[in-house]
């Protein structure tokens, strides 16, 4: 593996960081809003599949 110099590594680093795409404010105010919502979507719906389940094993449960 060639070595580098340091200078040459910061070109690099600098060069490689310039690439990154930054989103706006917008953005991710936008996606983050989205994600908390889809977070509670899925919560109440694996809520609701858990409590079918419990309800069902209790119910063969109590036939035992």
């Amino acid at each position: 593996m060639a070595k580098i110099n340091p200078g040459e590594l910061l070109r690099q680093v600098r060069s490689e960081a310039s690439k990154i795409y930054w989103p706006s404010r917008q953005e991710t105010v936008t996606t983050a809003i989205f994600v908390g919502l889809l977070t509670t979507l899925l919560a109440l719906f694996f809520m609701g599949i858990d409590s079918l389940f419990g309800a069902v094993v209790r119910w063969a449960l109590s036939l035992v």
